[in-house]
């Protein structure tokens, strides 16, 4: 994955969650940081990004609005959205992943539920470069 995209409306969560995906073998990878979900729309409908971290909750544009917009979207809709969410409600949750989420993390993250959360995906990119 070339780019990824981080979404949080705190900077050093955004660090933290690009400390673990460099940790878990995304070090080559370019990462595009927005404090928000309007935010990020506009970097990513410039540039589209290979994956899409998001929050839940922040100002502007929560995360499940930013996951909508995505989905909804020709050019965006099969960039795989792992939405982090410090909430655990399992409605919500089942909510998200309706809406297009493949995944849903419980913060605190730590590199080894990320690495389980993405597993599925790269498996899947590796099939397709084969």
């Amino acid at each position: 994955m070339k780019r990824i995209a981080i979404v949080d409306d705190s900077s050093t969560a955004r660090m933290f969650i690009r400390r673990c995906l460099e940790i878990i073998g995304f070090s080559e990878s370019t990462f595009v940081e927005a404090e928000n979900g309007k935010s990020a729309l506009e970097q990513i409908k410039q540039e589209p990004v290979d994956l899409l971290l998001t929050d839940l909750t922040m100002p502007v544009m929560d995360g499940e609005t930013l996951l909508k917009w995505v989905k909804a979207s020709p050019s965006l809709c099969d960039i795989p959205v792992l939405v982090i969410s410090s909430a655990g409600n399992p409605a919500k949750e089942a909510e998200l992943l309706k809406a297009g989420a493949f995944g849903i993390l419980s913060k605190p993250i730590n590199p080894s539920t990320l690495m389980n959360a993405l597993q599925p995906l790269m498996e899947k990119k590796e099939n397709a470069d084969e």
